[in-house]
C-alpha cells in the first residue's frame, strides 16, 4: 500500500512538472499538457487512482491548494491598476457574472439537457475564468493598454464569487421551502462578506504587524504566511461553507496594497508554490475523470463550448463595458479571453459529489462537462489569443523592444541607435538628470529603481522583449536580470560583465548573471573608454 502511494505521488510530481516544462519548451498552454498527462496517468493507463490513494482527504487537499493559488493571485493585485479600468472590472464581476450565469444556465438546460438546479450550478461554476491560465497568456502576449490589468483582476476576483454562487444555489436547494430561499441567500451573502472578508483582513493585519515588529525570523516568514492563509480559509469555511476562497483572496489583496512592510519575498515563494500546486491539481483531477462520460456527452459538449466562446463571453463584455473608456479593439480582446481553469474544475468536483449524495444522479455529469469547457476554452483562447492580440494591434508577434537599465552617455547612445532603427526602447534610471537628457533625445524613460516594488507594475512593457542591464553597479545588473528573466526569459536578459575583482574576492556566481551583452571582456570601463575615444 505504501509503495502504491509513493508511486502515485511520483507520477503526480513527474507528470505535473514535466508537463509544465514541455509546455514552456514548445510554447503551449501548460493546462492542455497537464490534462493530457492526467488522462494518461488515470483513466487511460490506470496507474493513478486519486480516490483510492487519498481517500477522504482528497477534496480537503484540493480546497486548500485552490485557496493558496487564489491567495497568491491576490498578492499580485494592486489598486493603482484600477485607475483606468476599475469600473470595467467591477462590471465584469457583477453584471458580467450575472449575464454569464443566465446564458450558461439556459445553454446547459437546452443543449446538455440538465435539470434546472444542475444547470444553475453549472452556470455558477463557469462564471469563473482561469487566472492560472490567463496570467501565463498575458505574460506571453504582453498586451498594451489597460486590458491586461482588467483580465488579471477579473480572473482572480471572480473565482470566489463563482464559488459563492455555487454555495448559494446549493443552500437554496437545500432550504426546501421556496419562502426560505431569499432569507437563506441574503444571510449567506452577508455572512460571507462580513465574516470571510473580516477574517481575511484580520489575518493580513496580524501578519503585517508581526513582520513590522520583527517578531518573526526571516526563515519563518513564508511558513507563518502559509499558516495564516490555511487558518483563515479553514475558519471561514467553518462559519460559512466555501467562503474561505473569499477570505484568502481578501487577505492577498490587503497584503499587496499595504505600505508598512515589503512582502516581495512572500510573493516569490507563493509563485513557486503555485506552479507545483497547479501541476499537481490538474494531474489529480484529470486522473479522476471517466472517459466514457466525456465521450458520452458527444457533440452536445462541443456546441456548449461554442456558445460559451461566441455568445456568453461577448455578451458579458458588451454589457460590462458599455459607456467605458475602452476602445473597440480593447473590448474585442476582452471578449476573446475567458479560459476556464483549476478553480472551475475543483468547485465542480466538490459540488458534484455533494449533489450526488443528495440524490441528483445526473450531478456526475458536472465534472466531465466542466472539463470539456476547460479543454475547449483553453485550446481556443490559448492558441488564438496571441494572434488576436496582434490582429487588434495590442501586442507584437515577437517583441523586439529593449528595456535598457542605465541612462549614462553610452547607454543613451545605444538606446538612440535602436530607436532610430525603429525598435521600441524604454530607458530606466534613478537619476532624474540622466533620464531628462534621454527624454530630450526623444527616448521613452522611467525614473526610478529597476528593483523598486512598484516598477514592474508601472512599466509599460508592451512590445518589449529584451533587457540590457548596463549600470556601473554589478549587483544592480545581476538583480535586474533575476527580476526580468521571469518575464522575458533568461535567453533575452543581457548585462554588462562585472568589473574585474581584486585577488581573493569572489565574483558573482555564473548562474546568477545574465548573458554578456558585448562579450566577457567588454566591461563598463571598457565601454566608457571606447565612447570617449570616439
Amino acid at each position: 500500500m505504501q509503495e502504491n502511494v509513493l508511486i502515485g505521488l511520483t507520477i503526480i510530481a513527474v507528470a505535473g512538472v514535466g508537463a509544465q516544462w514541455l509546455a514552456w519548451r514548445f510554447r503551449l498552454p501548460s493546462i492542455l499538457l497537464l490534462l493530457l498527462f492526467g488522462f494518461i496517468a488515470g483513466p487511460i493507463s490506470g496507474f493513478l487512482d486519486p480516490d483510492e490513494m487519498f481517500g477522504q482527504i482528497l477534496f480537503p487537499l484540493v480546497s486548500v491548494a485552490v485557496a493558496l493559488i487564489l491567495y497568491e493571485g491576490g498578492l499580485t493585485l494592486r489598486f493603482r491598476e484600477l485607475s483606468q479600468a476599475g469600473v470595467v472590472v467591477r462590471n465584469l464581476v457583477s453584471v458580467g457574472a450575472a449575464v454569464t450565469l443566465v446564458i450558461v444556465t439556459i445553454a446547459a438546460r437546452y443543449i446538455l439537457g440538465l435539470d434546472l438546479v444542475l444547470a444553475l450550478l453549472l452556470g455558477a461554476i463557469l462564471v469563473v475564468t482561469g487566472p492560472t491560465v490567463i496570467q501565463p497568456l498575458l505574460r506571453h502576449i504582453r498586451p498594451t493598454g489597460p486590458v491586461g490589468s482588467v483580465l488579471k483582476w477579473e480572473g482572480i476576483v471572480i473565482d470566489p464569487i463563482g464559488a459563492l454562487l455555487a454555495v448559494l444555489i446549493y443552500e437554496a436547494v437545500s432550504a426546501g421551502s421556496a419562502s426560505h430561499v431569499t432569507a437563506v441567500v441574503v444571510y449567506a451573502v452577508g455572512k460571507t462578506i462580513v465574516v470571510a472578508g473580516g477574517l481575511g483582513l484580520a489575518a493580513a493585519a496580524l501578519l503585517v504587524l508581526m513582520l513590522y515588529r520583527h517578531w518573526l525570523p526571516d526563515f519563518l516568514e513564508n511558513a507563518v504566511s502559509l499558516m495564516f492563509v490555511v487558518a483563515a480559509f479553514a475558519v471561514s469555511n467553518m462559519v460559512q461553507h466555501e467562503s474561505g476562497l473569499f477570505a484568502v483572496t481578501v487577505m492577498g489583496i490587503a497584503l499587496a496594497n499595504q505600505r508598512f512592510v515589503d512582502v516581495k519575498h512572500i510573493v516569490e515563494f507563493k509563485e513557486n508554490l503555485r506552479i507545483l500546486l497547479i501541476s499537481a491539481l490538474f494531474i489529480v483531477l484529470a486522473a479522476r475523470l471517466d472517459l466514457n462520460q466525456l465521450t458520452g456527452i458527444g457533440w452536445r459538449g462541443v456546441w456548449f463550448v461554442v456558445v460559451l466562446i461566441l455568445l456568453v463571453r461577448p455578451l458579458s463584455v458588451l454589457a460590462s463595458t458599455a459607456g467605458s473608456k475602452l476602445n473597440l479593439r480593447e473590448r474585442a480582446f476582452l471578449a476573446w479571453m475567458a479560459p476556464r481553469g483549476i478553480v472551475a474544475a475543483a468547485v465542480a468536483s466538490v459540488f458534484a459529489l455533494q449533489f450526488e449524495k443528495g440524490g441528483h444522479e445526473a450531478a456526475g455529469l458536472l465534472v466531465p462537462i466542466t472539463f470539456i469547457s476547460i479543454i475547449g476554452t483553453v485550446l481556443v483562447y490559448g492558441l488564438t489569443s496571441p494572434a488576436v492580440a496582434r490582429l487588434l494591434k495590442l501586442a507584437d508577434p515577437r517583441p523586439q523592444g529593449v528595456l535598457i537599465v542605465g541612462s549614462h552617455s553610452w547607454g543613451r547612445a545605444i538606446a538612440k541607435t535602436l530607436h532610430e532603427k525603429g525598435i521600441r526602447v524604454l530607458v530606466v534610471d534613478t537619476n532624474h538628470t540622466e533620464t531628462g537628457v534621454a527624454r530630450m533625445a526623444g527616448l521613452k524613460t522611467y525614473t526610478g529603481s529597476i528593483l523598486g516594488e512598484r516598477t514592474l507594475d508601472e512599466l509599460d512593457l508592451g512590445g518589449i522583449g529584451r533587457l540590457l542591464a548596463l549600470t556601473h553597479n554589478d549587483w544592480v545588473n545581476v538583480l535586474a536580470v533575476q527580476q526580468f528573466r521571469r518575464i522575458f526569459g533568461a535567453v533575452e536578459c543581457y548585462q554588462i560583465p562585472p568589473a574585474e575583482e581584486p585577488p581573493g574576492r569572489k565574483s558573482v556566481h555564473k548562474h546568477l548573471h545574465g548573458r554578456w551583452v558585448f562579450g566577457p571582456d567588454v566591461r563598463f570601463d571598457t565601454m566608457e573608454r571606447r565612447v570617449m575615444g570616439g
